[in-house]
């Protein structure tokens, strides 16, 4: 393993970036640059021309550097396993995860190895950035000066951190650094915190609905796009080339591919899977004169070992950290278990990942995109689809390990016995699917996929149990009934769907508090019950039921009791039941009574008056103050069942909520003759808050009105705000 030493790494990139700045280099990036053409309508959203696809992933990255190159940077710093250098010690462990899976070395022989088209576009990944930064010598990167051809191969899928981010670094760190034991109850004392911080957590997920012909007005089919995410952590773009490329919707900053979005005949939608993906192989181990071996049936194999410099940011300058990482055939070395080694399997293949990304965007049909889902790299998502065929589709999952079923994977596993091998991966014809139902629709909202599609949904007992281990949501519960009523919807009318406001899990929940006050009635808190006893159970700006049906639901999840195994909507069900609890219901309620008084005056405070949208700066991670302008928004949380999901930080020290995640980018769109869309992105697409286009988008955003899309060039040229190439904008 290369050991390059901190002067040696400040020479080398100087000299890309002096390189950059030579004369050969800089006309043959101007030379891709002339033969790109950039649109921004009229919200800001870049429409990307080019010939090749390369020269529209040139143009594409350069247009998000634009929009937020501190995004782009920021994702890359992560992924690539450098994050230490620039957030010190606290990041060192989530470099060493990154290289664990994956050295620098191993990236750059990914890339090498890859077929020559997608080399061609890791190139104008490169080059499109790489252009920006030398027109833009006023901006300052913290760290990368200069990006590679091989960096996405460490970032080849659009999720939020995708499945490595479900691999403890609290747990590397015990077992790297040598104090398992010492590290044991630091460890259970970190995921005792996360998992108390995780109560107060908008929950990950997405919606997406297909309708076909016979449930719209036009008789074309309709799809549903939802993703909540971050707030900010996708742009909105369309790229264009004449190689078949047409893609819109949203795209991670740093990424080459519309990751959730529409072309004129497909579109496709991800949510997260729960589709079992991850498994922990307790290795059986010894030392000899050679080094650590494992045991794996009757033999003895070598643990391999590489050695990894880590440059870690101090007060006193940087500093280099070795050390030496351990992988087994099952996967990389990842914490100890009773002092036991024990290696981590998931989907690692890069290059396979970017190809469906990719190609992903250009399917033209449902032929073509189920056969890209062939592929077998889209591990942490469901995908829901629609066409202009009319076809209407669900997969749930589509990297999944076929597994000896006479083991439970739900727990780690003998790696010694090689009957716990993954053996191979299931067939996409073996996976949980849909293709129209006979409901003419379907729907995923990170619930079960045998629900997907009312009574037409899959059967659980026609599949492995690790292929799906999501409970029902009050999301996925809201989408039924709102899809069972009978309607012939339009586009406008899909959105007023997505937006409704009705909020089932307080329909579950608070009959057990009105109950409770009935029987032992409490004179202080009798209006604001009352309150709650009329309540519709939908969420509004001026609704005070809202506030204290907040709060109340969110402090109980605190402090009621849990039985085991209980899912979150089976708790809900469970605490709004007639079950005694003894007395936390009247307990908990008074004091969020109390809380309100004392922060605000009153008890009976209108939603949107607490729940509030701020974007002060560009920062990744916001900060929140009350005395700052901010704007009020009625919607809620998806815990509640809102599928308009809007969910708020509670760490900020304020009292007022601020929202940090749920709706982001969001559109319908209408498969006919011609493709027909409407978008809606949360704040706006820029990420410089001197621009227009940095809150252009919230008043639309709070009011849940979506902007027409311009697709068809002579649309886009009516929007047109700037027309430029890229280094050429005036």
């Amino acid at each position: 393993m290369r050991r390059i030493s901190l002067l040696c790494t400040f020479f080398v990139g100087a000299f890309l970036v002096l390189s950059c700045s030579s004369n050969a280099e800089v006309d043959r990036l101007e030379a891709i640059a002339e033969r790109v053409e950039i649109i921004r309508d009229d919200f800001g959203v870049p429409h990307v021309y080019a010939k090749t696809d390369a020269d529209a992933v040139f143009g594409m990255l350069y247009a998000q550097c634009e929009d937020d190159f501190n995004r782009i940077e920021q994702n890359y710093i992560w992924a690539i396993g450098r994050l230490a250098e620039v957030e010190g010690e606290s990041a060192l462990y989530s470099d060493v995860r990154a290289r664990l899976f994956m050295t620098q070395e191993e990236a750059e022989e990914a890339y090498e190895n890859s077929p020559k088209w997608l080399r061609e576009l890791c190139d104008a990944f490169a080059d499109g950035i790489n252009y920006y930064l030398h027109t833009h010598p006023e901006v300052k990167p913290r760290l990368l000066t200069h990006f590679e051809p091989w960096m996405p191969f460490y970032f080849s899928e659009g999720s939020i951190g995708g499945d490595i981010e479900r691999i403890s670094t609290a747990k590397i760190k015990a077992m790297y650094e040598g104090e398992v034991q010492k590290a044991v109850a630091q460890v259970e004392t970190q995921i005792q915190e996360q998992e108390l911080l995780s109560l107060y957590d908008e929950p990950a997920g997405s919606n997406g609905i297909a309708l076909n012909g016979s449930m719209t007005a036009s008789g074309n089919a309709m799809l549903l796009i939802n993703p909540h995410t971050s707030f900010f952590f996708r742009g909105e773009m369309h790229v264009v080339s004449e190689e078949g490329l047409n893609a819109y919707g949203a795209v991670t900053w740093g990424q080459f591919f519309i990751y959730q979005g529409f072309n004129e005949k497909t579109g496709w939608m991800h949510t997260s899977t729960y589709t079992d993906v991850i498994d922990e192989y307790i290795e059986t181990t010894r030392s000899t004169a050679t080094g650590k071996e494992y045991r794996y049936g009757n033999e003895w194999r070598p643990i391999d070992s590489l050695k990894q410099s880590f440059t870690i940011r101090t007060d006193q300058g940087p500093q280099e950290k070795i050390m030496t990482l351990f992988r087994t055939h099952h996967g990389p070395i990842t914490h100890e278990i009773e002092g036991q080694l024990t290696a981590t399997a998931m989907m690692w293949s890069p290059a396979k990942a970017l190809e469906q990304s990719f190609t992903r965007t250009k399917q033209s049909n449902y032929e073509g995109f189920r056969a890209m889902m062939d592929i077998k790299t889209n591990s942490s998502n469901n995908t829901v689809y629609a066409d202009a065929d009319q076809n209407i589709a669900y997969w749930h999952g589509n990297f999944i390990p076929q597994r000896d079923t006479r083991f439970d994977f739900s727990k780690p596993v003998d790696g010694s016995d090689p009957n716990t091998d993954w053996k191979g991966l299931h067939e996409v014809s073996e996976h949980i699917t849909l293709l129209n139902p006979a409901t003419n629709w379907l729907q995923n909202c990170n619930s079960t996929p045998f629900t997907a599609a009312g009574p037409e949904s899959p059967k659980p007992e026609d599949y492995p149990y690790y292929m799906s281990t999501a409970p029902e949501n009050f999301r996925g519960v809201h989408a039924l009934n709102l899809l069972q009523q009978p309607n012939r919807h339009t586009l406008e009318s899909l959105i007023e769907l997505a937006y409704d406001t009705h909020l089932p899990a307080f329909e579950a929940l608070l009959p057990g508090l009105v109950n409770a006050y009935d029987r032992s009635p409490q004179p202080q808190i009798s209006e604001e019950i009352e309150l709650l006893r009329t309540w519709d159970y939908r969420t509004s700006k001026t609704s005070k039921a809202m506030t204290l049906a907040h709060f109340y639901a969110t402090e109980l999840y605190q402090r009621a009791p849990r039985p085991q195994g209980f899912s979150p909507m089976e708790l809900i069900t469970y605490w709004g039941s007639d079950q005694d609890l003894g007395g936390i219901r009247l307990e908990v309620f008074n004091t969020v009574v109390a809380q309100l008084q004392e922060d605000f005056g009153t008890s009976q405070i209108e939603w949107a008056e607490v729940n509030r949208y701020q974007r002060i700066d560009g920062a990744i991670r916001q900060a929140f103050n009350d005395s700052l302008p901010s704007v009020g928004i009625g919607h809620a949380s998806g815990r509640w069942g809102a599928l308009a999901a809007y969910g708020a930080r509670y760490s900020n020290n304020t009292k007022k909520i601020y929202g940090t995640r749920g709706n982001s980018f969001v559109a319908v769109v209408e498969f006919g003759e011609k493709v027909r869309a409407k978008s809606l992105l949360a704040g706006g697409q820029s990420g410089d808050p001197k621009s227009r286009h940095f809150d252009d988008q919230v008043e639309l955003y709070t009011e849940g009105l979506f902007k027409e899309v311009p697709y068809y060039r002579e649309d886009v040229l009516k929007r047109a705000i700037v027309t430029y190439q890229p280094g050429k904008r005036y």
